[in-house]
């Protein structure tokens, strides 16, 4: 199995399906503390991350961006004193895409950088 947090997004413009939910269960496993989340109907990966204090939940917050920009896929990222919740979704598709779970292995890797 492809480690995902070193895989790359490729660009979603639209014209595909979202994922199925074989798929969503394939790459859960991959991705420990991530949940489905239904928002209007439109799945969504997301998980909240633990932290000191505010300043190293907002170092984490710009670390995720910057991961965002690299690979032009972004979240929601809402950071609060010790705590920053992240949401990955396709916006193009409605819903869940390769390349959500691939940003979320990503931003677990930044976690772990951070907590070392």
């Amino acid at each position: 199995m492809t480690d995902l947090a070193t895989m790359k997004c490729v660009p979603c413009e639209g014209g595909v399906e979202p994922l199925s939910a074989e798929r969503i269960r394939g790459y859960l496993e991959q991705v420990p503390g991530w949940t489905v989340v239904e928002d209007p109907g439109v799945k969504k990966l997301e998980r909240t991350f633990a932290f000191d204090d505010f300043a190293a939940a907002l170092a984490f917050t710009n670390r995720v961006g910057e991961a965002a920009e690299e690979h032009g896929h972004h979240p929601v990222l809402a950071t609060t004193w010790g705590r920053v919740t992240v949401t990955w979704w396709t916006h193009a598709i409605g819903g869940l895409h390769d390349n959500d779970f691939v940003m979320a292995a990503k931003t677990d890797a930044l976690y772990g950088a951070a907590n070392r």
